[in-house]
């Protein structure tokens, strides 16, 4: 049963031309292929392994998708998310702080929003009280020895951390005791130190006995930690994506070989298991993968990466370092319409007039006419597809007892709703700023 709240976060959505971050499962066509691995990679994450995916598929094929419905799978199983938007001037690769400071903005568990971090934390921190509480040696009304026997228990916790990166277990400990004190000025400040924000103040970093912002170096050591405390308190791994990462492409060269040597890095670290519960996900387009601009410029990244893709799709093995999306054909765009139409139609009181005026093959002509009018190119069509079927038809059908898309819609495209990309396709005249409008 689809909750009312979920319907609508969806519908809200598609209706807005973008991909949800919920309720993917609703409508996943052509996903059913991959869940059997990923629910082994998923049970690997669980049981204290490492994962790492790469993601090939031109744009349109749903790489966003997928790493959505990922995360909500993961979910689902009690683990953290976070997904992050590879970029030149926001988040470079090669500047792994940033990498990390943008994790913890987007980390979200099923629980709680981006960014969770301090939610996590104060339950790591119940979790541990009631570990201590439950040996039965110090009584709950001793605040002095309860505060003692926790700190101990965090140093062994975090012993493994540590060794490498001791500024995050300082952190920790005096936000707890920013937290036991009710200086609320000096937590906050804290959580934002250990989540890698710079320009913390001096007084909470003193109080830490840490200096200077989060560094290249100590911010793996810190996904160390993070990954520690999110197994300790309850929530069994992190899926960590890392969208667009053929972004890289168009950097200057000496950016792009140290992000791709970063990218090497972060495979290598979870090969070696540094990163115990760690899901680590990448998506690119096949010239990214396979360009002269991409990971062949680094031969040991492309090496990790190789994978076969000479048969026939058919045959692609989604356990793979790498998988490929191939995208929509027409019967599953249609089918996705479908999946939508029936998705929106369960939350309107008149069920039986939308699934009669926005029936099967009005679905099927619509997404004919969609692909179509994008230059036959079905693989970039699902999201102005999903946007005209809910926005300019289902809604007109929902409001209006009168209106019949057959006989009162015409399909329009204009430039303003449409991506580069899209606009490419639909092969727009530079010189006209006029929409074309298309009959269906």
């Amino acid at each position: 049963m689809v909750s009312a709240a979920r319907r609508a976060e969806v519908i809200d959505t598609l209706r807005r031309g973008t991909v949800p971050r919920a309720g993917l499962d609703l409508f996943a066509v052509g996903m059913e292929r991959f869940e059997r691995a990923i629910e082994e990679e998923l049970d690997g994450v669980e049981a204290g392994r490492a994962v790492f995916k790469a993601v090939r598929g031109e744009y349109g094929t749903g790489k966003t998708f997928f790493a959505r419905w990922l995360a909500e799978r993961a979910k689902r199983r009690g683990m953290a998310a976070a997904e992050i938007q590879i970029s030149e001037t926001e988040t470079p690769l090669h500047k792994l702080e940033t990498v990390y400071r943008r994790l913890v903005e987007q980390l979200s568990t099923a629980a709680y929003p981006p960014s969770a971090l301090r939610e996590i934390v104060d339950a790591w921190f119940y979790t541990l009280e009631e570990d201590v509480l439950a040996e039965g040696v110090i009584e709950a009304d001793n605040s002095n020895k309860l505060a003692e026997a926790v700190d101990a228990l965090m140093e062994r916790r975090l012993a493994e951390v540590a060794r490498t990166t001791p500024a995050f277990a300082s952190a920790l400990r005096a936000y707890r005791n920013a937290t036991l004190s009710d200086d609320q000025a000096t937590a906050q400040s804290l959580i934002a130190w250990i989540g890698g924000q710079p320009n913390v103040s001096a007084a909470a970093r003193r109080a830490a006995g840490v200096k200077g912002d989060l560094d290249h170096f100590a911010a793996l050591g810190f996904l160390q930690g993070l990954l520690t405390i999110l197994r300790d308190s309850g929530h069994p791994g992190l899926l960590v994506v890392l969208d667009e990462i053929e972004t890289l492409q168009r950097v200057r060269s000496d950016v792009r070989d140290k992000g791709l040597n970063a990218l090497r890095q972060l495979i290598d670290d979870v090969d070696s298991g540094r990163f115990p519960g760690l899901y680590l996900l990448i998506t690119g387009t096949p010239a990214f993968y396979d360009g002269p601009q991409g990971v062949t410029r680094l031969t040991p990244l492309a090496q990790r990466l190789a994978t076969d893709f000479g048969t026939d799709p058919r045959f692609d093995s989604p356990r793979a370092v790498q998988i490929r999306l191939t995208g929509f054909d027409l019967p599953k765009l249609a089918k996705l319409g479908i999946a939508i139409r029936d998705v929106y139609a369960a939350g309107q009181e008149r069920v039986d007039l939308i699934t009669a005026r926005v029936d099967d093959s009005y679905i099927e002509e619509l997404a004919r006419a969609v692909a179509g009018d994008l230059g036959g190119q079905v693989g970039i069509a699902p999201r102005i597809f999903l946007r005209k079927l809910v926005a300019d038809v289902l809604d007109r059908v929902a409001e209006f007892d009168e209106f019949d898309p057959r006989q009162h819609y015409k399909l329009t495209l204009s430039k303003a709703e449409l991506t580069d990309t899209e606009r490419n396709a639909a092969a727009f005249q530079a010189q006209s700023a006029d929409d074309v409008e298309l009959d269906l």
